[in-house]
């Protein structure tokens, strides 16, 4: 099979790049360092050209609605309308556990993920959309954005974190089956109040800054309900604990810190970011075909 990776290069790209092929597929990589855009279109034709399917994994560096937006609308446009002319016939978007909720309540960079999904369910193309709860490799920039100095305030909301490459298996496992046309959960097993997993994140990386829980704070510019980054209980759980991660010499700073919207006057460049348990009565998520940011 063809597959086309879109943001191949990034922290969710590259994994599922090795794996698709490793699992023997023809992969392209698409990113803006390969020379493919999708949010202007160049080179898209010629890495479509030939794919039996397509997955998005790319993302907005940007946070604020404003930016994600323009991202994300340009981007999933372009990537349908190529993809229908080279005859793609399964697009797949990573997309985030709590987005639908948080986009009716926030707005933000979850309002333009609600409406990048928005464009893929109208388009008439055979879709798949991968929820994913916030990535391990992630930590260091949650931390990042909530930082005041030698102090980190964050919400005091829970979070289930899951292994970047535990994302990626997911996601490879879903190109061999048929489009699900809706929306497939995955999650960690795990679940932690976001300072927790922050605090541990930062003891491991050595970072002196003092984590406080506070229940105003926001998450990336989002107040946050106590169980909104929780997913449905229908989510696939992945294997990966983070503690046995952690151990495993994970790093919780892999993902890099976004660009801060008041980054966006000083850079018009938008930029591309990087055994499953399932509960009782689900479906198995693995026989139905099918990547956040944060």
């Amino acid at each position: 099979m063809r597959v086309a990776v879109i943001g191949g290069t990034g922290l969710i790209g590259g994994r599922l790049v090795s794996r698709l092929t490793a699992f023997g597929h023809d992969v392209v990589t698409a990113s803006r360092a390969t020379g493919v855009d999708s949010y202007t279109g160049h080179g898209l034709a010629s890495a479509l050209a030939g794919a039996d399917a397509l997955i998005d994994v790319s993302n907005s560096g940007y946070l604020d609605e404003a930016g994600a937006n323009e991202f994300f609308y340009a981007s999933t446009l372009n990537l349908l309308t190529y993809g229908a002319a080279a005859g793609v016939r399964h697009h797949i978007a990573l997309s985030i556990v709590g987005t639908d909720r948080l986009s009716r309540t926030e707005g933000g960079y979850f309002a333009a993920k609600a409406a990048q999904e928005r464009l893929i369910r109208s388009s008439g193309r055979p879709y798949t959309i991968v929820h994913s709860t916030q990535f391990f490799e992630f930590i260091q920039s949650i931390a990042d954005s909530a930082s005041i100095q030698h102090r980190v305030r964050v919400s005091n909301a829970f979070i289930q974190p899951i292994a970047a490459d535990d994302i990626a298996d997911a996601v490879a496992g879903v190109v061999a089956g048929a489009p699900a046309n809706g929306m497939i959960e995955f999650a960690g097993p795990d679940r932690f109040r976001i300072e927790e997993v922050v605090r541990q994140g930062l003891r491991i990386l050595h970072d002196p800054r003092q984590v406080e829980a506070d229940p105003l704070a926001q998450y990336f510019g989002t107040q946050l309900a106590e169980d909104e980054l929780l997913p449905g209980l229908d989510a696939t759980l992945a294997p990966t604990h983070f503690a046995d991660w952690l151990a495993a010499g994970g790093d919780p700073g892999e993902a890099g810190t976004p660009i801060a919207p008041e980054a966006r006057a000083h850079d018009a460049a938008i930029r591309e970011p990087a055994a499953w348990r399932r509960p009782a009565g689900a479906a198995d998520e693995a026989s139905v075909a099918v990547e956040p940011a944060p």
